[in-house]
């Protein structure tokens, strides 16, 4: 709950009420039972809610009934992270990617009735849909899906030439990975000395950005920061962003970067690592990097780091460095590799 909480943050919205059921068994219709839905509605109206928002993904019949039920706006969690992405991507790559992902996610619901689809989507005009435009509309997605995949395909040919171009370079590669607001961005930045997006919400960065990171004695690597995970992160999404993640497969490293001050730092490790074996990942040489070590007891980040043979930093301090450059210096390189220029 706390997460969903942070994830309406990030999309701007404000939190007025949680409330939280262990059903026997879920209701088919409502997802809620009738008597709980109910609650929902007369608090909602107590405290002047426009959206209800559910952890799990309701089905199109569900988010209708829901709808009609309770006469608010209803959003579930796979809507919620499009919509931050949407609102959040600007290269060119990132916009196509998210429009692509909400028309995959919107296609089976466009046969939900009018009310419940205004909700969703905002509409698409008139007082119904009917048939003949129902089959209009399916057909300008479907048509527009289409368009999409092949932009995305030209966009992706443009970054594997600069992915070759990198590997032609001889320069080791290292990518940041890890859970959505663990600090990675703010890392690349304090290690590189640069200024990309950096801010304490979930899916702060979802555009890539490569730097150069310079080491003592002529040695230099490119760091990359990527788009941050999440358990359950929506089918469509990562289908979507999958040709900007392939380019983690050029890495000599991974940069595993979790937040130290997560209430469960060991699950969120979990989820980024079930990611990276979904994606064939997994084989990259991996260390981890407990970060905002700042926020918890120094024998706590101590504690962690020995279980897990992690590296504890502060992004926000980088005095506390030190030890993360030399243990990516011993493994790109080796603690006794003989110095070679990385190319300037």
């Amino acid at each position: 709950m706390e997460e969903l909480a942070a994830l309406a943050v990030s999309n701007e919205l404000l939190v007025v009420g949680r409330v939280l059921q262990r059903p026997r068994q879920i209701h088919p219709r409502h997802l809620l039972g009738r008597g709980k839905l109910r609650e929902v509605t007369v608090r909602a109206m107590q405290l002047e809610a426009d959206v209800i928002l559910f952890d799990q993904d309701l089905a199109p019949a569900q988010l209708e009934a829901v709808a009609e039920a309770t006469e608010l706006k209803v959003l579930d969690r796979t809507q919620l992270i499009l919509d931050i992405f949407a609102r959040r991507a600007l290269s060119a790559d990132g916009k196509v990617q998210v429009e692509l992902a909400q028309l995959r996610y919107r296609l089976p619901r466009l046969g939900v009735r009018q009310m419940a689809l205004s909700r969703l989507t905002g509409g698409i005009g008139g007082r119904g849909p009917g048939e003949t435009r129902l089959e209009i509309d399916l057909r300008r997605a479907r048509d527009r899906i289409r368009h999409l995949e092949n932009q995305l395909e030209s966009l992706s040919r443009g970054r594997t030439q600069r992915r070759r171009r990198r590997l032609e370079s001889a320069v080791p590669i290292v990518s940041l990975v890890g859970y959505t607001n663990a600090g990675k961005s703010t890392l690349l930045n304090a290690l590189t000395r640069s200024a990309t997006v950096a801010e304490d919400r979930l899916f702060a960065t979802l555009d890539t950005a490569t730097r150069r990171l310079r080491f003592p004695r002529e040695r230099a690597v490119l760091i990359t920061d990527t788009v941050g995970f999440i358990r359950r992160l929506p089918p469509d999404l990562l289908r979507a962003f999958r040709a900007t993640l392939d380019e983690l497969s050029d890495a000599d490293l991974l940069l595993h970067v979790a937040d130290v001050s997560h209430p469960r730092p060991e699950d969120a490790i979990e989820t980024v690592n079930k990611i990276l074996a979904e994606l064939g990942l997994d084989h990259i040489p991996q260390l981890l990097v407990l970060n905002k070590a700042d926020r918890v007891e120094p024998e706590v980040a101590r504690a962690l780091s020995r279980r897990l043979k992690a590296v504890a930093v502060s992004a926000l301090d980088p005095a506390t460095f030190s030890p993360l450059l030399d243990a990516m210096e011993a493994r790109l390189w080796g603690p006794a590799a003989p110095l070679a220029d990385a190319g300037g």
